[in-house]
């Protein structure tokens, strides 16, 4: 099963150059005369949590992506991974009794860089540095109010909270039997 997958492997690698996108690969001569060709940063990671129904979570970070939700396509073997110049950045969700939070790992970046959007549902990150791209669309609880939305970058973190919405339970009303 090893050698398999070593071979699986090896026949990725082979095309994987032909898949990265052309910002991600710079080519130069050393002093010496040499050709140098370097391809990256290629970055893959997941965090794992445990959601609040007792199932886990998996959420994929870095720019490298499986084309489908499973590792093999069909006939056995492996599909190409999809590379994109742009990162996900790591990203975690917390909520607490009066506060929705978004935590974000965007190093390298400087904050006047970030673009952050907020939606009903949703709030979009996006940096604009050549350098550090990174782009992620998180979605968010339904009692995250947006128009409260504050945010704050330091050492590479990125917070963005969001104040709950007002929850009004509905008045009960009492029926009587005739």
């Amino acid at each position: 099963m090893r050698r398999e997958m070593e071979g699986m492997f090896e026949e990725q690698l082979k095309n994987f150059q032909s898949t990265v996108p052309k910002d991600l690969v710079r080519e130069y001569e050393t002093p010496e005369g040499g050709k140098v060709r370097e391809v990256g940063p290629i970055v893959y990671g997941y965090s794992m949590t445990i959601g609040p129904d007792g199932k886990p979570r998996v959420r994929e970070f870095g720019n490298v992506r499986s084309p489908s939700s499973s590792l093999r396509g069909e006939g056995g073997s492996f599909t190409r991974p999809l590379i994109s110049s742009e990162r996900e950045p790591l990203a975690d969700i917390t909520t607490s009794n009066t506060e929705v939070k978004v935590i974000l790992e965007m190093p390298g970046v400087s904050k006047d860089k970030i673009k952050i959007s907020a939606y009903d549902n949703s709030v979009e990150i996006k940096s604009n540095d050549p350098q550090r791209k990174y782009h992620q669309v998180i979605d968010l609880p339904p009692e995250a109010d947006i128009e409260t939305a504050k945010s704050s970058y330091k050492n590479g973190i990125l917070e963005i909270t969001f104040n709950k919405k007002d929850q009004t339970k509905p008045k009960g009303k009492q029926i009587n039997i005739e």
